[in-house]
């Protein structure tokens, strides 16, 4: 998780047509014309976008939901989101990696925590969902059992805290992707969004069976655990994610929101069905997902 990953890129497909979207929200053929995609993961923590680069953006994306990671980052997402309201929709969370102001990366804390309490309170009205959350097993991150449980212990507070507001979760599970799901169970967790998760199919079907959703980076197309991640999570449990600049076709080279059609269309190819089909199904998804997300989006 290096410093661009601090805000990432998730896009979810908002039907290249606007008919789903459209269809979806009541709105009659021909409104919102402008919807293409909603962009749900901004990395934004070292180099916040300019006007000009929101505007280019916002040609082709209906909405760019950024996802803070530390407390640090809170009050400039919660700055850009009031800039380009209706637009930036902000996420607010305490990741399970944290990253010390010597730049070291470090598991986190109920510390860490404590300190993100106070902002979490202060947006909660504004809040698209609590995230970006979740478990980092990671023997670089988490090598001890104490360090492990506190993660746990992190997760569970937000969970709570989700709830109480009603909000959805936006779950990380690198190597944890089995204690991720049990916990998020046994703690009553109901919207979630599995991101770029690193599983087996079989212990993602134990997420579906809880009504979880999971997102779907381009980089499939060179991941054989996520190729066969796609053939076995029914559609629809899926939405479409470019978690960039990470996790793009090609490897080390930038990822772009524009890579989620990448995404489409490799479901598509691996289902079967339209590429159309894909983008309706996983806009419902989102929409269903996240509750306040017409509430707060420029419609």
């Amino acid at each position: 998780m290096d410093g661009e990953h601090a805000l990432r890129n998730f896009v979810l497909s908002y039907a290249a047509h606007h008919q789903a979207c459209n269809e979806f929200l009541g709105h009659a053929p021909g409104e919102g014309s402008r919807v293409h995609l909603l962009d749900v993961k901004s990395s934004t923590r070292d180099n916040p976008p300019r006007g000009e680069e929101i505007c280019k953006i916002s040609a082709g994306i209906l909405a760019l939901v950024a996802v803070a990671e530390h407390s640090e980052e809170f009050e400039r997402l919660m700055e850009l989101s009031e800039k380009y309201s209706g637009f930036v929709l902000p996420c607010l969370g305490v990741h399970p990696v944290q990253v010390d102001p010597s730049g070291e990366q470090r598991s986190a804390t109920l510390q860490d925590l404590e300190a993100a309490l106070p902002l979490i309170e202060k947006y909660k009205e504004r809040l698209l969902a609590i995230g970006e959350v979740g478990l980092d097993f990671t023997p670089r991150f988490a090598s001890t059992d104490a360090q492990k449980n506190e993660q746990r212990q992190v997760l569970i507070r937000q969970i709570e805290i989700a709830k109480q507001l009603d909000l959805p979760l936006n779950v990380h599970s690198r190597s944890a992707g089995r204690p991720t799901i049990k916990l998020l169970k046994e703690q009553g967790a109901e919207r979630v969004l599995l991101h770029a998760f690193d599983g087996k199919p079989s212990v993602a079907m134990e997420a579906v069976k809880a009504g979880f959703f999971f997102s779907i980076p381009p980089s499939i197309i060179r991941s054989e655990q996520k190729q066969k991640l796609v053939k076995q999570l029914p559609l629809e449990s899926m939405c479409l994610e470019t978690d960039s600049p990470a996790l793009g076709p090609v490897k080390q080279v930038r990822n772009e929101p524009k890579n989620v059609l990448v995404s489409c269309q490799y479901i598509a190819q691996v289902k079967g069905i339209p590429v159309e089909k894909v983008m309706e199904v996983t806009t419902q998804n989102a929409f269903r997902l996240f509750p306040k997300l017409q509430k707060l989006m420029r419609l």
